[in-house]
């Protein structure tokens, strides 16, 4: 099975960058990539993205809090492209399920990306509230459970397994750390992983031979030195 390369990213230039890129098949963002690449105004922000980013997927995320100012968000976001999948968290900050946001778009035909998922118990009540029609993507935080001391993998095998009789949902590795957290989500038939550009890069050495990476790094060491103009004695 072939898994699908998304960048998280929401910088206007390393969008246009690797918008170019053919191992990039999406995007996604999130508010705080959204402050980090400085946006002021989040509608006119996301307008500028989707000027370098016309095809290709991006998820753009509601930042509301109470479910009705999410729906009337998500509802706003959709008519930004049609490429565009409205990103909805699966608790607010009150960890209040958000299941009747995501029947309510998702009733709408409205492509969905639930976010900040951890467990296949999340997994299951996402899949009872919504159709076998309108494309889902689940994002599984994998890294940040990592970061707890948890292990992720049992919670993908998992919503993997209940999610295959709804051939509109996608399950996706997020929260990347390191370039073989590609090869863990493609053994594990994920559809899609999101990955920061820095990895992506690297991820574009995969296959190279450790002497080639010997040679690549010897004389990286060899420039950066002559750069700065060491010398012993």
């Amino acid at each position: 099975m072939t898994i699908k390369i998304f960048c998280d990213i929401a910088d206007l230039n390393k969008i246009k960058k690797f918008s170019k890129k053919k191992i990039v098949k999406g995007f996604t963002t999130n508010p705080s990539l959204m402050r980090k690449a400085g946006a002021k105004n989040y509608e006119i922000y996301s307008k500028q993205i989707l000027k370098n980013c016309k095809k290709k997927p991006i998820s753009f995320e509601v930042f509301a809090d109470n479910f009705n100012s999410m729906i009337k968000q998500g509802v706003e976001i959709n008519t930004w492209g049609k490429n565009v999948y409205v990103k909805v968290p699966v608790v607010n900050s009150k960890n209040q399920f958000t299941g009747p946001v995501i029947r309510h778009l998702n009733n709408r035909n409205i492509k969905l990306n639930i976010t900040a998922v951890y467990s296949a118990k999340q997994t299951a009540r996402i899949l009872k509230v919504i159709n076998k029609k309108t494309r889902v993507i689940i994002s599984i935080f994998a890294g940040r459970a990592g970061d707890t001391g948890k292990d992720p993998v049992p919670e993908f095998i998992k919503s993997i397994k209940i999610s295959k009789r709804f051939k509109n949902v996608e399950i996706l590795w997020a929260s990347v750390r390191e370039p073989y957290n590609y090869t863990q989500a493609k053994k594990l038939g994920c559809h899609i992983i999101t990955i920061p550009p820095s990895i992506i890069d690297k991820i574009q050495n995969f296959g190279k031979s450790f002497d080639q990476l010997t040679v690549e790094t010897v004389k990286t060491f060899l420039v950066d030195s002559k750069k700065s103009r060491f010398k012993i004695n």
